[in-house]
């Protein structure tokens, strides 16, 4: 039986706390509220892997390029030591990938949802179908110009906001066999309410995937903390221990397994 590979969230502690990392090629849940910093986790694992010389694509259908950028670099990343390819317009996909990319440092390529709005001229008119088959088509023509490894859909909630699923097991289903087949490790940004009733909003994506780690804001005192556990991981030997989760110097930490911080 051939070794796991595993991509590593980069969360000091977390990644002790299941083998190392994330198996490659598994998609996984990132959950949470608002304000989770769940967005910033998944760029995290991205910006560093494309340190190692690895490239990621970051599909945002919530915040604008500018927006996203211009909140990483206040966190502190310093995207200089990557590079960045912004994309704005699809028909040129894979002419600006060749011409942008950078074979010397990993890539992070950024689309945001006004381009694909470009695309879907009529939102109402095209639907879910015309939706999935454009973010597919993005990543199927990414990987013929580079070996993108990483993928995120920031978020499934919008993605359901903007497109009409009439029956979501059945579209879910093939939309995770989809991701399975095109050899990326995955991760779904999934808003959860805030009274941390459900994962996803169909009840059915957690299932489906094959990780869930969640982010939450819980209240201690008269502050409030983020913390974050792993609810499932196939294939690993997890920690069911709740950690607080702080990010400091540019680096995420996962501390106090299973205690209440001390403040």
């Amino acid at each position: 039986m051939s070794e796991i590979v595993r991509i590593p969230t980069y969360i000091n502690g977390l990644d002790e706390a299941m083998q190392g990392g994330i198996p490659k090629n598994h998609i996984t849940l990132i959950c949470g509220s608002a304000g989770t910093m769940k967005s910033s986790v998944c760029f995290n694992i991205l910006y560093n892997e494309a340190l190692k010389g690895k490239t990621g694509l970051y599909l945002s259908l919530e915040q604008s390029y500018d927006s996203l950028v211009e909140h990483v670099q206040n966190m502190g990343y310093d995207l200089s030591q990557i590079n960045v390819v912004h994309i704005d317009e699809l028909q040129n996909l894979v002419a600006k990938l060749r011409e942008n990319a950078n074979k010397g440092k990993g890539n992070i390529i950024i689309i945001d949802m006004g381009v694909i709005r470009k695309e879907i001229k009529d939102v109402k008119v095209a639907g879910n179908r015309s939706w999935m088959n454009v973010i597919k088509n993005i990543l199927l023509k990414t990987k013929q110009v580079l070996p993108c490894s990483l993928f995120v859909l920031d978020s499934l909630s919008a993605l359901y906001v903007l497109s009409r699923f009439e029956n979501p097991r059945i579209e879910l289903f093939f939309i995770f066999e989809f991701l399975r087949d095109s050899d990326v490790t995955s991760y779904l940004v999934s808003e959860m309410p805030l009274n941390g009733s459900k994962f996803s909003e169909y009840e059915v994506e957690d299932y489906l995937a094959d990780g869930l780690i969640v982010v939450k804001l819980t209240e201690f005192r008269r502050a409030v903390v983020r913390e974050i556990r792993i609810v499932k991981m196939r294939s690993t030997k997890t920690s069911t221990d709740i950690y607080s989760l702080e990010f400091k110097q540019g680096q995420f930490h996962a501390l106090y397994g299973g205690k209440i911080p001390l403040l």
